[in-house]
């Protein structure tokens, strides 16, 4: 009898000390939930965007507003989310630390899914695919047509700070002289002014300024990419629901065909020149 008394006792406590378990589970979810990113955007009815600009990634138009690539996902993404956009313009160099001190909600500007960063934040899957290209000046780097060309102490090449682009210069171009810039204007200034032998920087932007100033500049390697890299949303660490939110997201958007309909408009045609010119 007593051995029965103890086992219904043990029993009894296993159910209680469950029960406990479980509504502190619920109570955590719940917690999390009401913490998430996502909540937080919903209530407040705005989707705060950290982007840089980059020719076509986001540029401002003549009438002054954001366009470009990232300014349609955004806008898309905040849409589906029942929100409005708003834009917070910043640094590429900066924009990781403004998003970890809450500056915005997510960074789209076209950044690559690269581990060092991913040390500091989440990254969504994949929405699109970029890679680095390079367009040397004509006059200070004539005939140039190799990586091995421009991988020496005397060549100079530009990038803009902060990027994979430097980064990848950095990598497959160890033996050349770097000079880095804040903006890929200053960047492409150096070059047009031979200061520079070559810029490098992530495709079309290579391709387009080739086109543009074609007396002074050509494309060394065809218009092929040395590297491809995916690019994804990225956002503070620990937020399980607003990353679930954002992958499907590019799931959806995807099989609809919608993200591919977008990049090929702003990186396949210049049907989008009138507009910032």
């Amino acid at each position: 009898m007593a051995v029965r008394m103890l086992r219904v006792t043990i029993l009894g406590v296993c159910m209680v000390l469950g029960l406990a378990f479980m509504a502190q589970a619920k109570d955590v979810r719940t917690a999390l939930s009401q913490e998430s990113t996502l909540e937080q955007i919903q209530q407040r009815g705005a989707l705060r965007v950290g982007f840089s600009t980059f020719v076509p990634w986001a540029m401002k138009d003549k009438e002054g507003d954001f366009i470009g690539f990232e300014i349609d996902v955004a806008r898309a993404l905040a849409e589906d989310m029942g929100v409005e956009p708003e834009f917070v313009p910043t640094k590429w160099s900066g924009i990781i630390p403004a998003l970890l001190t809450g500056k915005f909600d997510i960074i789209i500007g076209g950044m690559g899914i690269r581990p060092q960063r991913n040390l500091k934040v989440n990254f969504s899957i994949p929405y699109d695919h970029s890679g680095m290209s390079i367009v040397a000046n004509r006059h200070v780097a004539p005939g140039y047509d190799s990586l091995d060309d421009f991988n020496k102490p005397s060549v100079t090449v530009a990038a803009r700070i902060g990027t994979t682009a430097a980064q990848s210069a950095k990598t497959h171009l160890p033996k050349a002289t770097l000079r880095l810039f804040d903006d890929e204007a200053q960047a492409l200034q150096e070059l047009l002014t031979k200061r520079a032998h070559a810029l490098v920087a992530s495709q079309p932007l290579p391709e387009q300024q080739a086109i543009k100033y074609s007396k002074q500049l050509y494309l060394p390697l065809d218009g092929e990419t040395f590297t491809t890299e995916p690019i994804g949303f990225a956002v503070r660490k620990g937020d399980y629901d607003f990353i679930n939110f954002l992958n499907n997201w590019i799931r959806v958007k995807k099989a609809e065909g919608w993200l591919k309909s977008r990049h090929q408009y702003w990186f396949t045609t210049m049907e989008w020149k009138s507009r910032v010119q």
